[in-house]
Protein backbone atom coordinates (compact mmCIF):
# COMPACT_ATOMS: atom_id res chain seq x y z
CA UNK A 1 0.00 0.00 0.00
CA UNK A 2 1.27 3.47 -0.89
CA UNK A 3 1.60 5.65 2.20
CA UNK A 4 4.16 8.20 1.05
CA UNK A 5 4.47 10.37 -2.05
CA UNK A 6 7.97 11.55 -2.94
CA UNK A 7 8.15 14.63 -5.18
CA UNK A 8 10.80 16.07 -7.41
CA UNK A 9 10.70 19.87 -7.36
CA UNK A 10 11.59 21.58 -10.66
CA UNK A 11 9.11 20.68 -13.39
CA UNK A 12 6.81 18.91 -10.93
CA UNK A 13 6.11 21.30 -8.07
CA UNK A 14 7.81 24.49 -9.27
CA UNK A 15 8.45 25.96 -12.68
CA UNK A 16 12.05 25.92 -13.84
CA UNK A 17 12.30 27.75 -17.14
CA UNK A 18 15.71 29.23 -18.06
CA UNK A 19 14.23 30.81 -21.19
CA UNK A 20 11.81 32.77 -19.00
CA UNK A 21 14.54 33.86 -16.61
CA UNK A 22 16.68 35.20 -19.46
CA UNK A 23 13.78 36.78 -21.38
CA UNK A 24 13.27 39.30 -18.56
CA UNK A 25 16.46 41.05 -19.69
CA UNK A 26 15.20 41.58 -23.27
CA UNK A 27 18.48 40.47 -24.82
CA UNK A 28 18.77 39.46 -28.43
CA UNK A 29 18.21 35.77 -29.09
CA UNK A 30 21.88 34.87 -29.58
CA UNK A 31 22.97 36.49 -26.32
CA UNK A 32 20.10 34.85 -24.48
CA UNK A 33 21.23 31.45 -25.75
CA UNK A 34 24.75 32.11 -24.46
CA UNK A 35 23.48 32.81 -20.95
CA UNK A 36 21.18 29.81 -20.90
CA UNK A 37 23.98 27.54 -22.09
CA UNK A 38 26.73 28.82 -19.84
CA UNK A 39 24.64 29.23 -16.69
CA UNK A 40 21.81 26.71 -16.59
CA UNK A 41 23.29 24.02 -18.83
CA UNK A 42 26.75 24.15 -17.31
CA UNK A 43 28.79 21.73 -15.23
CA UNK A 44 28.96 24.47 -12.59
CA UNK A 45 25.17 24.34 -12.23
CA UNK A 46 25.46 20.64 -11.48
CA UNK A 47 28.19 21.41 -8.95
CA UNK A 48 25.82 23.83 -7.22
CA UNK A 49 23.23 21.07 -6.96
CA UNK A 50 25.86 18.69 -5.59
CA UNK A 51 27.11 21.26 -3.11
CA UNK A 52 30.67 21.01 -4.42
CA UNK A 53 30.95 24.69 -5.41
CA UNK A 54 29.76 27.89 -3.78
CA UNK A 55 27.65 30.32 -5.79
CA UNK A 56 30.59 32.74 -6.02
CA UNK A 57 32.89 30.00 -7.29
CA UNK A 58 30.34 28.77 -9.81
CA UNK A 59 29.56 32.22 -11.20
CA UNK A 60 33.24 33.14 -11.56
CA UNK A 61 33.85 29.92 -13.46
CA UNK A 62 30.83 30.46 -15.72
CA UNK A 63 32.07 33.95 -16.59
CA UNK A 64 35.28 32.57 -18.07
CA UNK A 65 33.13 31.38 -20.99
CA UNK A 66 30.73 34.33 -21.18
CA UNK A 67 31.73 37.41 -23.20
CA UNK A 68 32.64 40.29 -20.91
CA UNK A 69 29.92 42.46 -22.45
CA UNK A 70 27.37 40.00 -21.02
CA UNK A 71 28.80 39.74 -17.51
CA UNK A 72 26.36 42.26 -16.03
CA UNK A 73 23.42 40.46 -17.66
CA UNK A 74 24.76 37.13 -16.45
CA UNK A 75 24.99 38.50 -12.92
CA UNK A 76 21.39 39.69 -13.10
CA UNK A 77 20.14 36.32 -14.31
CA UNK A 78 22.24 34.33 -11.86
CA UNK A 79 21.21 36.42 -8.85
CA UNK A 80 17.49 36.58 -9.65
CA UNK A 81 16.43 33.41 -11.48
CA UNK A 82 14.55 32.30 -8.35
CA UNK A 83 12.45 35.45 -8.01
CA UNK A 84 9.65 34.62 -8.00
CA UNK A 85 9.44 30.84 -7.79
CA UNK A 86 6.13 29.87 -9.34
CA UNK A 87 4.19 26.68 -8.70
CA UNK A 88 3.39 24.32 -11.53
CA UNK A 89 -0.28 24.25 -12.49
CA UNK A 90 -2.24 22.16 -10.00
CA UNK A 91 0.78 21.37 -7.82
CA UNK A 92 -0.25 23.18 -4.66
CA UNK A 93 -3.75 21.72 -4.86
CA UNK A 94 -2.40 18.19 -5.38
CA UNK A 95 -0.04 18.49 -2.43
CA UNK A 96 -2.85 19.80 -0.23
CA UNK A 97 -5.24 17.04 -1.26
CA UNK A 98 -2.69 14.30 -0.65
CA UNK A 99 -1.81 15.72 2.75
CA UNK A 100 -5.47 15.91 3.75
CA UNK A 101 -5.85 12.24 2.83
CA UNK A 102 -3.05 11.32 5.21
CA UNK A 103 -0.17 10.66 2.85
CA UNK A 104 3.34 11.48 3.96
CA UNK A 105 4.88 14.01 1.56
CA UNK A 106 8.62 14.20 0.89
CA UNK A 107 10.75 16.37 -1.36
CA UNK A 108 13.58 14.67 -3.27
CA UNK A 109 15.29 17.34 -5.32
CA UNK A 110 18.55 18.18 -7.04
CA UNK A 111 18.95 21.76 -5.86
CA UNK A 112 21.61 24.11 -4.57
CA UNK A 113 21.92 26.01 -1.31
CA UNK A 114 19.57 28.77 -2.47
CA UNK A 115 16.74 26.31 -1.96
CA UNK A 116 16.82 27.18 1.73
CA UNK A 117 15.98 30.79 0.89
CA UNK A 118 12.97 30.39 -1.39
CA UNK A 119 11.37 27.10 -0.32
CA UNK A 120 10.06 28.20 3.13
CA UNK A 121 8.09 31.05 1.55
CA UNK A 122 6.10 28.79 -0.77
CA UNK A 123 2.52 27.91 0.27
CA UNK A 124 3.11 24.21 -0.41
CA UNK A 125 6.16 24.03 1.86
CA UNK A 126 4.06 23.63 5.00
CA UNK A 127 2.77 20.27 3.78
CA UNK A 128 6.31 18.88 3.68
CA UNK A 129 7.67 20.12 7.00
CA UNK A 130 11.30 19.09 7.31
CA UNK A 131 10.92 16.04 5.07
CA UNK A 132 13.35 17.43 2.50
CA UNK A 133 16.09 15.48 0.73
CA UNK A 134 17.90 18.27 -1.13
CA UNK A 135 21.04 17.25 -3.01
CA UNK A 136 23.47 19.97 -1.94
CA UNK A 137 23.09 19.01 1.72
CA UNK A 138 24.32 15.47 1.13
CA UNK A 139 26.59 15.85 -1.94
CA UNK A 140 24.40 13.35 -3.76
CA UNK A 141 22.48 13.74 -7.01
CA UNK A 142 19.67 11.92 -8.74
CA UNK A 143 19.83 9.58 -10.56
CA UNK A 144 22.59 8.09 -8.37
CA UNK A 145 21.26 5.10 -6.45
CA UNK A 146 22.94 6.48 -3.34
CA UNK A 147 20.61 9.50 -3.44
CA UNK A 148 17.52 7.33 -3.09
CA UNK A 149 19.11 5.06 -0.52
CA UNK A 150 20.00 8.11 1.57
CA UNK A 151 16.38 9.28 1.44
CA UNK A 152 15.12 5.88 2.64
CA UNK A 153 17.63 5.98 5.50
CA UNK A 154 17.07 9.62 6.38
CA UNK A 155 13.30 9.29 6.74
CA UNK A 156 13.10 5.60 7.76
CA UNK A 157 10.97 4.86 4.71
CA UNK A 158 9.86 1.49 3.43
CA UNK A 159 10.40 1.85 -0.31
CA UNK A 160 7.49 -0.51 -1.00
CA UNK A 161 5.17 2.07 0.56
CA UNK A 162 6.49 4.97 -1.50
CA UNK A 163 5.72 6.43 -4.91
CA UNK A 164 8.05 8.91 -6.61
CA UNK A 165 7.05 11.63 -9.10
CA UNK A 166 9.69 13.23 -11.34
CA UNK A 167 9.63 14.90 -14.75
CA UNK A 168 12.95 13.31 -15.76
CA UNK A 169 12.51 9.74 -17.03
CA UNK A 170 16.12 8.92 -16.09
CA UNK A 171 15.33 9.63 -12.44
CA UNK A 172 12.30 7.34 -12.50
CA UNK A 173 14.25 4.59 -14.23
CA UNK A 174 16.95 4.86 -11.56
CA UNK A 175 14.31 4.73 -8.83
CA UNK A 176 12.98 1.48 -10.26
CA UNK A 177 16.45 -0.04 -9.87
CA UNK A 178 16.34 0.54 -6.11
CA UNK A 179 12.81 -0.81 -5.74
CA UNK A 180 11.03 2.56 -5.72
CA UNK A 181 8.01 2.83 -8.00
CA UNK A 182 7.50 6.09 -9.84
CA UNK A 183 5.57 8.17 -12.34
CA UNK A 184 7.06 10.38 -15.03
CA UNK A 185 5.26 13.72 -14.92
CA UNK A 186 4.53 15.37 -18.27
CA UNK A 187 3.01 18.62 -17.04
CA UNK A 188 -0.58 17.38 -17.18
CA UNK A 189 -2.25 17.66 -13.73
CA UNK A 190 -5.39 15.60 -14.53
CA UNK A 191 -3.26 12.84 -16.07
CA UNK A 192 -1.02 12.79 -12.99
CA UNK A 193 -4.03 12.34 -10.73
CA UNK A 194 -5.22 9.52 -12.96
CA UNK A 195 -1.82 7.82 -12.83
CA UNK A 196 -1.76 8.18 -9.07
CA UNK A 197 -5.18 6.52 -8.81
CA UNK A 198 -3.94 3.71 -11.05
CA UNK A 199 -1.19 3.14 -8.50
CA UNK A 200 -3.77 2.88 -5.72
CA UNK A 201 -3.43 6.40 -4.35
CA UNK A 202 -6.66 7.92 -2.98
CA UNK A 203 -6.80 11.22 -4.87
Amino acid sequence: MIRNILFDMGGVLLRFNPELFVSRLHLDEADGRILIREIFHSAEWVCLDRGSMTEDEAFASMCTRIPERLHAAAREVFDNWDKPRLAMDGATELVRDLSERGYGLYLLSNAGERHAQYWPDLPMARYFGDRLMVSYRYQLLKPDAAFYEKAFELFSLDRRECLFIDDNPCNIEAAWHVGLDGIVYHGDPPLLRQRLREKGVDI
